[in-house]
């Protein structure tokens, strides 16, 4: 499902750190949990959606015991020569262990900006990923795929990633990577003079009850969008270079 970076890692150490129920206490078929998060600056595959500056961000998700969960993540968001200031994702899908240590997911998400203007903004994108944990260590590959769609200019987009992590033994600190491929000629794929971006990331986060401080840095192969104007407008189109990204993560 669709999350900053930032907040996989961080959601995921918290996971960790939740103390386990007392055995004897009876299975809820629905389980609700979520988060709110504060970002440096909020990158999707590399890319920065606030023009560098910081977001606020937050998941509402409802998992049932079959496997099947709904969910939606929203941030805020700063475009240059736009009116777009909040992206709403909501998602449904289904997840079951195949084999120890292995999970299947796959679900659709669909991409709804509330003021949208006079231009398509909203689009389809269905995933699917396989996770696998070896003690502390897991590691996530999937792929997400948008078929032709207005918002995408009439082009389809392939998206594939993969994302190691590890909890430090008795510790509240956790490790993580990412690297992601993008392949099409609509955002927010299509930077690239041939289509084609190379996105990853590498670092950390520490827990704390139910906080979670995160250091990451970001980057991409693009370079054609790093500091070339916007046409018309003299605006600085950002966000393709490497950062370093801070966030705070509150769960519940």
């Amino acid at each position: 499902m669709r999350k900053s970076i930032i907040g996989l890692s961080a959601v995921s150490l918290l996971a960790l750190a939740t103390p386990a129920f007392a055995e004897d206490a009876p299975a809820e078929p629905f389980k609700i949990t979520g988060n709110v998060a504060l970002v440096s600056d909020y990158r999707f595959r590399g890319f920065s959606q606030t023009q560098e500056t910081a977001a606020v961000q937050g998941t509402i998700n409802i998992n049932h015991e079959s496997g099947f969960y709904v969910g939606t993540w929203a941030s805020s968001i700063s475009f240059a020569n736009s009116n777009l200031a909040t992206e709403v994702d909501l998602y449904a899908g289904y997840t079951k262990a195949v084999a120890p240590g292995v999970t299947v997911d796959v679900g659709l998400l669909y991409y709804l900006y509330p003021k949208k203007g006079s231009f398509a903004t909203d689009f389809f994108e269905p995933y699917a990923n396989v996770t696998g944990t070896v003690g502390p260590a897991t590691i996530k590959v999937g792929v997400n795929y948008a078929w032709e769609q207005s918002a995408l200019g009439d082009n389809s987009a392939i998206y594939l990633h993969a994302e190691p992590s590890i909890a430090i033994p008795g510790t509240p600190l956790s490790l993580d990577a990412h690297v992601g491929y993008a392949d099409s000629k609509a955002f927010p794929g299509g930077y690239g003079a041939d289509h084609h971006v190379w996105d990853y990331s590498i670092g950390g986060a520490v827990a704390y009850k139910n906080l979670s401080f995160g250091v990451h840095y970001v980057d991409t192969d693009e370079q054609r969008y790093r500091s070339a104007p916007l046409a018309g407008t003299g605006a600085e189109d950002v966000g393709a270079d490497g950062a370093v990204i801070f966030s705070l993560t509150a769960s519940f």
